[in-house]
């Protein structure tokens, strides 16, 4: 008996569809995940909409610990989650269908541990919020809208874990379905709490809570049933406590990727408080902040489906096919970024007038387009080229990347251009762009420099790194 376990690496890829089919794979991915990412960007956006009614201190808190809750924990949870990636999608590719399950169950468990600490950080926002400065009536509203977020902070971990785990098996359609129900019933249950039973803003917080929770158990409910999930979801089992360490290892630069990026844009703002004018520089870099988070869904979209193609088709034994997906995303990013670049110099006058009436927030708003404009194109290909390195496994490769170009370049820069040169917010996101083409052109050196046939063969490893003792085919 052959106990030897052959992995089929660098066979003839036998995708012969050429680029047109690739396009057409990654358009049917990217469209409804794109979708996903707005709809779920939408709950806490339609929490603060309606908290907006209730007046100035009210927005301000819910404003606040929203912003809190991103950069504590979702930032965070959505980068660990992110190291499923690389193990269910190359495990899909490899045809080891029942390790999704168990990768996916490794993934909640961890999570959910990780977020016991981050409760206690939530349940003190009000403290933590004073003792950097915060206003202190702002800080307790913040306070006591975090803690009815609570609930909310565990479903985004299972939620995540979720997301990757039907993601790479290019199940994607039952997400946005998913989504867009727990979205509309999210809007009903915030008007019930918020001004039928009269809660306020602890009625929006718990609504974020209460969709959340309605999202996880909708896929979780697809997963249990469906026929679809058959063979990658086969019940709970022990063996998603095993080899924890080696799902960390990955998880942490995983995470640390998207914390660095996110973390900068936040701290962007922080900054533009201290400029001359500071109600006015911080509300044109929210403005620009949310108009960048918005058009960022595109590239997003783009770089789950290039990294569960990238993925499937290395734990395939593919190289070839892998390659041609990057190739694919970067020319469909491009012509996206063209265009959606296009479009905002178009409405760059009027544009203002959907978050102030004030000429001076207009006039202001239509003078950092262009660079607004730039920073999107940039910020889309080192998008989708971030979602090649989680394809591939290589986040640490990123998280070095990352610190070194929002932190050695780009908030430096930032700070050189806004308070040395008096640039002023300009140059804040000026210092973003500076960090944005170091990212984009060291992620450009790694892709090019990349030996395909080398990552197929390390994803055949790590695949079946805990199975019986492994043959390299080639």
């Amino acid at each position: 008996m052959d106990h030897n376990i052959k992995i089929p690496l660098l066979t003839q890829d036998d995708d012969d569809g050429g680029v047109f089919k690739e396009v057409k794979k990654q358009l049917w991915l990217a469209g409804p995940l794109i979708c996903v990412a707005l709809l779920q960007y939408s709950l806490q956006l339609v929490s603060i909409m309606f908290v907006g009614h209730l007046g100035e201190l009210s927005l301000s808190g819910a404003s606040m610990a929203t912003s809190f809750a991103s950069v504590t924990a979702f930032s965070l949870f959505m980068g660990m989650a992110s190291a499923l990636d690389t193990l269910c999608g190359q495990s899909y590719g490899a045809k080891q269908y029942h390790m999704l399950g168990i990768y996916m169950q490794r993934a909640m468990v961890i999570l959910t541990v990780v977020g016991i600490p981050l409760a206690v950080i939530w349940f003190n926002t009000a403290s933590i919020l004073k003792f950097v400065g915060q206003a202190p009536d702002i800080a307790e509203e913040a306070g006591v809208y975090a803690r009815f977020m609570l609930p909310s902070l565990f479903a985004y971990g299972l939620l995540q874990c979720l997301v990757r785990f039907l993601q790479t098996q290019n199940i994607v359609f039952v997400m946005m379905l998913s989504s867009g129900t727990a979205t509309l019933i999210h809007v009903l249950v915030c008007w019930i709490l918020v001004f039928k039973l009269e809660l306020g803003s602890k009625g929006a917080a718990l609504a974020n809570s209460i969709s959340y929770w309605n999202n996880v158990i909708l896929l979780a409910l697809y997963v249990k049933f469906s026929s679809a999930c058959k063979k990658t979801w086969t019940g709970f089992s022990r063996e998603a406590f095993h080899d924890i360490l080696a799902f960390i290892k990955l998880a942490i630069p995983s995470a640390v990727m998207v914390c660095l990026e996110m973390w900068s844009f936040e701290m962007i703002v922080l900054l533009s408080g201290l400029l001359p004018n500071p109600k006015l520089e911080t509300s044109v870099l929210s403005i620009c902040l949310n108009t960048a988070a918005v058009m960022w869904m595109i590239p997003f979209g783009l770089s789950g489906a290039v990294s569960t193609r990238v993925s499937n088709e290395l734990g395939a034994g593919h190289p070839r096919t892998a390659r041609l997906s990057v190739m694919v995303v970067l020319v469909v990013v491009v012509i996206l970024g063209i265009s959606v670049g296009s479009v905002l110099m178009l409405i760059c006058n009027i544009w203002g007038y959907a978050y102030s009436n004030e000429v001076e927030v207009v006039e202001y708003v239509a003078a950092m387009t262009p660079i607004l404009a730039v920073s999107n194109f940039m910020d889309g290909i080192q998008c989708v080229l971030s979602g090649f390195v989680r394809g591939c496994g290589s986040q640490k490769i990123g998280a070095y990347i990352n610190l070194g170009s929002y932190y050695l370049v780009g908030i430096p820069c930032a700070v050189l251009l806004a308070f040395v040169l008096h640039v002023g917010g300009r140059g804040l996101w000026l210092g973003i762009i500076a960090a944005l083409m170091v990212q984009v052109i060291s992620l450009l050196i790694v892709t090019i420099r990349t030996n395909w046939d080398a990552e197929a063969r390390k994803a055949g490893e790590r695949v079946y790194e805990s199975a019986l003792p492994v043959e390299i085919v080639s």
